[in-house]
């Protein structure tokens, strides 16, 4: 494995009840607060009225940016910083999902960056400080409350990139399992998918010996695969949704990828999909990862091969290495698909008009991915397999 530093300063506060942990948590950083939210389900869940009580509790001065998008925009993110800057804000408060956790990250980097945001969500600048902020987790899926990544987009140009620094992490986050049990069916599902996605970026990396890096992936993405089918029928679980946040926290919480570099190349591509058409994050990922793991099979059909074995239990008898590397490819796609994950971007009336520009867009950064390095026409491959 490489050499590395691993540092991770979130405080995770998980478990039931632990919403009161605001009374003792928010005082440490400020009385000013900006409380960060999207379409209004938080509303209508009875969680807003929770956590206004609890910060009326501790003297908040509580202000609002509501309707945070699901891919959160540059607009929004320049409101916030606006109403920091009006309001002399000390700290912030997303009560959501990842979106709303990444639109807040950029906020609290925003508001201590002289310039336009833009410049450091797309690396032509560096961050040197942040508001602190915290977080009130209400979906498992982007392990945004534990991480200091952020991805925005800029919808007037149809770009979407994947950002972060050292200030981006959550000062603290709390996650109640009851919290998600209001999450829909299909925003239960896309999380699910977002999460192993996750692991597999990891999972496929160019370093050799991470022995207990794999194991650790792969028993992510067993707990997710035993854990999914019986979820999507019983919503309101408490131990089905308890083991699913926990996961999505630690697909991407730097614990499993500690000595490596992933490769992030099927993020890369999703994210130029999704600020193209807007469509879910994880209903992209679906669709294109395991197109992105058939192009690449040969690079290393040993690890396609590991993860058929171990993950989806393939009998390799009999079989080439490769043969047993595409069922398992297989096995991932009709898992997906059997949980309800959309399998086509047809699925989404997304056709080949704008290929071109859907390319143009991924390649924004010029070649990417680090367990293979992808060109146009790697990318227009990927992209023409996902239609």
């Amino acid at each position: 494995m490489d050499n590395f530093v691993f540092h991770n300063p979130t405080t995770l506060i998980f478990g039931k009840g632990q919403l009161e942990a605001l009374k003792t948590q928010v005082p440490n950083y400020g009385k000013r607060v900006l409380l960060v939210y999207g379409g209004g389900s938080i509303k209508r869940t009875g969680l807003y009225d929770q956590v206004m009580k609890l910060l009326k509790e501790v003297n908040a001065e509580v202000h609002e940016l509501s309707g945070v998008e699901p891919n959160p925009r540059l607009s929004t993110v320049k409101k916030g910083i606006s109403i920091c800057a009006e309001q002399d804000i000390q700290f912030l408060l997303a009560v959501g999902g990842g979106s709303v956790i990444d639109c807040t990250k950029a906020i609290a980097v925003g508001a201590k960056f002289d310039g336009d945001p833009w410049t450091f969500i797309t690396r032509k600048k560096a961050v040197h400080d942040a508001l602190p902020f915290g977080t009130v987790l209400t979906i498992a899926a982007t392990g945004s409350e534990m991480n200091p990544a952020s991805v925005i987009t800029n919808w007037d140009t149809h770009e979407k990139y994947g950002w972060g620094s050292a200030y981006s992490y959550p000062a603290f986050s709390i996650l109640d399992p009851t919290v998600t049990f209001s999450v829909p069916k299909n925003q239960t599902i896309y999380g699910m998918v977002d999460m192993m996605a996750h692991v597999f970026e990891h999972y496929f990396h160019p370093t050799e010996h991470t022995p207990l890096q794999d194991r650790l992936c792969e028993s992510i993405l067993q707990t997710v695969i035993e854990t999914a089918p019986k979820l999507v029928n019983d919503l309101e679980n408490y131990d089905l949704r308890e083991t699913i946040l926990y996961c999505g926290t630690m697909a991407l919480n730097g614990m499993v990828s500690m000595g490596f570099n992933g490769d992030w190349a099927s993020h890369n591509l999703e994210h130029a999909v999704s600020a193209v058409y807007d469509i879910p994050h994880g209903g992209g990922l679906a669709i294109i990862f395991p197109n992105w793991m058939r192009h690449n099979l040969d690079v290393n059909v040993g690890r396609f091969k590991q993860m058929a074995e171990r993950v989806f239990h393939i009998d390799p008898k009999g079989k080439s290495d490769r043969d047993v590397a595409l069922e398992g490819i297989q096995a991932l796609r009709d898992f997906w698909t059997s949980i309800g994950a959309p399998s086509r971007l047809a699925d989404y009336d997304i056709d080949d008009s704008k290929l071109d520009l859907l390319v143009d867009r991924a390649m924004a950064r010029g070649v990417f991915g680090q367990f293979k390095r992808l060109d146009r026409d790697d990318v227009l491959a990927i992209y023409r397999a996902s239609l």
